[in-house]
């Protein structure tokens, strides 16, 4: 369950803000809200809070560095990525921080407000809970938020196998795959069925663009350093 029932919002942008705050109002959870990354981590320090929405952008001390902070000071902490930059290209290496919850600006009020709610509903999971394809992805995403990527991976794998026909636990299995160190092909080949169960996938096809570029980067530095 949640440690705290207090909710940081983190955007340089106070009109994003204040349109989070109107939309979380009615949740049961204290709001506060914090207008750059130095005055998050001193919130943070000084109060509990259960989940955190982190804008990724933001002048001063990116929402990447914030993250990676959070997770020393209060590893407890559920945090959820908001980016308005066309998609979230560090989202793994979010993930591998302990992030698993990305939305993408311009979003509703009901859009985050939903994705809060399964935050929240999220912590009462546990893994004995694993029984159809949507527990599975919830429990995998605790899991990830909690560094337990083994067991994320199993989870992912049985709801691979409830349902094959979706495109989420592919994607997610991939990402996790990375995490753990898998050779690149593992991880593409997860994405890959992903986007082939669904082409208008754009977490997919944003993995495996990113995948490719770095492969192409890792060979165009190994013939540099060869000659």
């Amino acid at each position: 369950m949640m440690t705290s029932k207090r909710i940081l919002i983190v955007d340089d942008d106070p009109n994003i803000c204040l349109t989070l705050s109107l939309a979380l109002n009615d949740l049961g959870y204290e709001l506060e809200t914090a207008h750059s990354g130095e005055a998050a981590l001193a919130a943070i320090e000084q109060r509990g809070f259960g989940i955190v929405l982190l804008d990724i952008w933001m002048p001063g001390i990116d929402g990447m560095e914030v993250l990676r902070r959070i997770k020393l000071i209060a590893p407890q902490i559920r945090v959820i990525m908001m980016t308005a930059h066309g998609g979230i290209e560090s989202a793994v290496a979010a993930m591998k921080l302990g992030a698993v919850d990305f939305i993408q600006k311009p979003f509703t009020p009901p859009e985050i407000r939903n994705l809060v709610e399964a935050v929240i509903q999220r912590e009462a999971l546990d893994d004995s809970m694993a029984k159809d394809y949507a527990s599975c992805i919830e429990l995998a995403k605790k899991c990830i938020s909690d560094h337990r990527f083994e067991a994320a991976g199993a989870h992912l794998r049985k709801a691979v196998s409830i349902d094959p026909s979706r495109a989420e636990a592919f994607n997610l299995l991939g990402a996790v795959l990375e995490i753990q160190g898998a050779h690149p092909s593992e991880a593409l080949r997860n994405y890959h069925a992903a986007l082939a169960l669904d082409g208008s996938y754009a977490p997919a096809r944003r993995n495996i663009d990113r995948v490719a570029g770095e492969n192409k980067y890792r060979r165009g530095k190994i013939d540099i350093d060869r000659n």
